[in-house]
C-alpha cells in the first residue's frame, strides 16, 4: 500500500501544472501529485469544488490541509525544508498573510501564470547547476594560473634571497616568537625552506596544480595544492600579497575544494549545494561590502557623485583608456557612479530573485565587471568577481548540458561541507558588519572565530575605494654619480615619463608598481621597505632591477639615490595634442632625501642631505 502524502491539483490549470512541476523536482517522489479530477473518486470526502479552488496535502494518517499551508508542509515533508513551514507555524501574521497571497493567486491564475513567465521564464522546474560547477571550478583554475605565473616572474625580486623583503629574514625573526604555532600564525610552505629554488618550485607547483584543475584531472587534490601553494606565497610575500584580490584567491579557492568532487575526472554532475551557495553568497559579499564600504566612509566625492571625476587618473596604474574615460562628461560621470552604485549595492539583492531576475542582477555586475577592466588594471581581481558570476548560471544558459538535470551530486567527502558551510556563512557576518561600519560585538564569539582564522584567508573584508584620492602623487627615483647629473629609474608600468602611454597590464599584477602607488599616499616612515628598495638598487641587486623598465646605471650602480614626489595628472585634450604627452606633473617635494652606502655597505645620508619627506 502506499503511504506517500499525496498532493492534489487542478490538472486543467497550467499556471497549477507549471508549479507542482517545480514542487515534484524539489521532493521527487516522496509525495505523489495527482489531479483532482482523477482524484475525486480516491478521496470523496473532499468535494469537488473544494479541489478546483486549492491545493490539498492528503498525509498517510488522514490529515488534510490546503492552499499555502499545504504546499509549505509538502515542501517540508518531501523536500526537507523545514523553515518555510516553522515560519508558517512558529512566526505571528505570517500564515494569514500567506493564505491572503495563496487566495489572490488562486482566483487569478492567467495574471499570475504572465507573472510566472515574466519573472522565471517558460520553465520553472531549476535547470540544474552541473554546468555552472564544472565552468567555476575549470576557470577558478585558469584565475590561479595568471596568478601563479605572474607572480613567478616577480617572486624573485621581491621576496628573494637578494630580493626587497627577503622571506628567510620574516621567518627567522618570527620563528622564535611565535614557536610551534608558526604554521597557524603564519601557514606557509617556506618555513621548511626559504631559498629561491623553494620560490621558483613552489610557483611551478601552482601553474602544474592550475593546469590539472583546467583539465578537469584529479580536481579536488589539484585545487587543494594550488590553495596550499598560492597560501604560502601570500604569506611570504609580505607588503607585496596584502592585496584584496589575493585573499579573494585564497576563499574562492578554498570554495571550489568544497564544489569539486574526489574522482580522476572532472564530470558533469550536480554541485554540492552548500558548496554551490558559498560561491554565491561570496559575491554577494564581494559587491554589497564594496558598496557599503564607500557609502559609510563619509568620503564627500561618493555621496557629491563627483568621486568619477578623480578616479580615472587617480587609481593605481590607470590604462590609456583612462585618459579618454576622465574627459567625459561631468554629468556622465555621476550618472557612471549612480550605475555602479545600482551594481554593487541593488543587483545583488536581486542574485537570490526568480530564474530571470537573477540573470539580469548577474549580467549587471559582468558589465560593470567589464567596463572596469577596459578602465583600469587589477591584475585577475575582475577576472575572480566574473568567475564568481558563472555560479548563477544554471543548465539552462549552457544549452547543451540543459537536458542534463538528472545528473548525481558529485561524489566525494559530503558530510562536512553543510558545517563548514555553515561556519563560514556565519563567520563572514563579522566583516560584512564591518564594511557596513556595524561593530562585530554582537556577534560574541563568531568574532573570536574570525580572528582564529583569519591567518588561512577563509573569510576576507572586502571593499576598495571606501575614500576616494583626488590627486596623484608619485614617486620617482633617481640615481646620481655625482648629485648634479640625476638619471630616473622607470617602472614598467606605473606613470614616470609623461610621454609614455600608459599600458595595459591585465590580467598581470606588478607587484611592486602598486606597492608604489600606495607608497606615494603615504611616507617613508610608514613604507620601510621604500629603503630596502633603495638600498638594492645602490648595491645594483639584478633581481631588483629585473622588476624595473630599465637601468639607467647598468654598468656599474649609483653613487647616490633619492625619490622625488611629483604631482600627477592627465593632460587636457589640448595639451595632449600640442605636446603629445598624457601627464603633466609638478614637483611637490622629496620623498627620501640623497642617500649613499657607507664603507660598511649601511644605507645612510649623503652629505649635507636634509631629511625631508612630503
Amino acid at each position: 500500500m502506499d503511504d506517500r502524502p499525496v498532493m492534489v491539483f487542478d490538472g486543467d490549470c497550467g499556471f497549477c501544472r507549471r508549479w507542482v512541476a517545480r514542487w515534484r523536482h524539489a521532493t521527487g517522489d516522496r509525495i505523489e501529485y495527482i489531479p483532482f479530477q482523477d482524484a475525486t473518486d480516491r478521496f470523496p470526502n473532499i468535494a469537488r469544488e473544494d479541489f478546483a479552488q486549492a491545493v490539498h496535502l492528503i498525509e498517510p494518517d488522514g490529515r488534510v490541509t490546503r492552499g499555502a499551508e499545504a504546499v509549505v508542509r509538502a515542501l517540508a515533508l518531501g523536500a526537507g525544508r523545514r523553515a518555510p513551514l516553522w515560519c508558517y507555524q512558529r512566526i505571528p501574521l505570517v500564515a494569514p498573510i500567506c493564505e491572503a497571497f495563496y487566495r489572490m493567486v488562486a482566483v487569478r491564475r492567467g495574471v499570475a501564470d504572465r507573472v510566472t513567465t515574466a519573472l522565471w521564464g517558460q520553465h520553472v522546474v531549476p535547470p540544474g547547476d552541473a554546468s555552472a560547477a564544472s565552468w567555476f571550478i575549470r576557470l577558478i583554475g585558469v584565475t590561479y594560473a595568471v596568478a601563479f605565473i605572474s607572480l613567478w616572474v616577480q617572486i624573485i625580486g621581491l621576496v628573494g634571497a637578494n630580493g626587497i623583503l627577503p622571506i628567510r629574514e620574516l621567518l627567522e625573526a618570527a620563528k622564535p616568537q611565535v614557536g610551534a604555532i608558526r604554521f597557524w600564525y603564519l601557514p606557509t610552505l617556506f618555513w621548511f625552506d626559504a631559498n629561491d629554488v623553494a620560490l621558483h618550485a613552489v610557483c611551478a607547483s601552482g601553474v602544474i596544480c592550475s593546469l590539472l584543475v583546467i583539465a578537469g584531472r584529479v580536481p579536488a587534490v589539484a585545487l587543494l595544492g594550488a590553495w596550499l601553494f598560492y597560501l604560502s606565497l601570500v604569506g611570504a610575500g609580505q607588503e607585496f600579497l596584502r592585496f584584496q584580490w589575493d585573499s579573494l584567491m585564497l576563499e574562492a579557492g578554498f570554495i571550489a575544494i568544497l564544489m569539486a568532487p574526489w574522482t580522476w575526472r572532472l564530470k558533469l554532475s550536480a554541485p554540492p549545494r552548500p558548496a554551490l551557495f558559498l560561491a554565491r553568497w561570496l559575491l554577494f559579499r564581494l559587491m554589497v561590502s564594496s558598496a557599503a564600504a564607500k557609502l559609510t566612509s563619509g568620503d564627500a566625492t561618493w555621496r557629491s557623485l563627483t568621486a568619477l571625476d578623480f578616479h580615472y587618473f587617480t587609481q593605481p596604474l590607470p590604462p590609456w583608456t583612462a585618459w579618454y574615460a576622465q574627459h567625459w562628461p561631468a554629468w556622465f560621470q555621476k550618472m557612471s557612479v549612480v550605475v555602479m552604485f545600482a551594481a554593487e549595492g541593488l543587483a545583488p539583492f536581486f542574485l537570490w530573485g526568480p530564474r530571470r531576475v537573477r540573470l539580469i542582477a548577474v549580467c549587471t555586475i559582468v558589465g560593470l565587471q567589464l567596463l572596469i577592466v577596459l578602465t583600469g588594471n587589477y591584475g585577475f581581481f575582475n577576472i575572480l568577481a566574473l568567475v564568481l558570476c558563472v555560479s548563477f548560471l544554471d543548465n539552462a544558459v549552457w544549452r547543451r548540458a540543459y537536458q542534463q538535470t538528472a545528473t548525481p551530486v558529485a561524489r566525494g567527502i559530503r558530510w562536512p561541507r553543510r558545517a563548514i558551510a555553515t561556519i563560514l556563512v556565519l563567520i563572514s557576518l563579522v566583516p560584512l558588519s564591518h564594511a557596513f561600519r556595524v561593530s562585530s560585538g554582537w556577534l560574541g564569539i563568531l568574532e573570536q572565530a574570525y580572528m582564529v582564522v583569519s591567518p588561512f584567508h577563509l573569510v576576507n573584508p572586502y571593499g576598495l575605494f571606501a575614500i576616494m584620492t583626488t590627486d596623484r602623487p608619485e614617486i620617482i627615483v633617481e640615481g646620481s654619480d655625482d648629485r648634479i647629473a640625476w638619471k630616473p629609474y622607470e617602472f614598467k608600468y606605473k606613470p614616470g615619463d609623461p610621454t609614455r602611454r600608459p599600458p595595459f597590464v591585465f590580467p598581470h599584477m606588478p607587484r611592486l608598481d602598486w606597492q608604489m602607488w600606495f607608497a606615494a599616499l603615504g611616507d617613508v616612515s610608514r613604507n620601510r621597505w621604500v629603503l630596502v628598495f633603495e638600498k638594492k638598487l645602490l648595491e645594483g641587486s639584478p633581481e631588483v632591477t629585473s622588476l624595473l623598465a630599465n637601468n639607467p646605471f647598468p654598468d656599474s650602480p649609483p653613487n647616490y639615490l633619492r625619490a622625488q614626489v611629483y604631482m600627477y595628472e592627465f593632460t587636457t585634450a589640448a595639451e595632449r595634442d600640442s605636446t603629445g604627452t598624457w601627464w603633466k606633473r609638478t614637483l611637490r617635494g622629496s620623498y627620501v632625501p640623497d642617500l649613499v652606502l657607507d664603507a660598511t655597505g649601511t644605507l645612510t645620508l649623503a652629505p649635507d642631505s636634509t631629511a625631508a619627506s612630503p
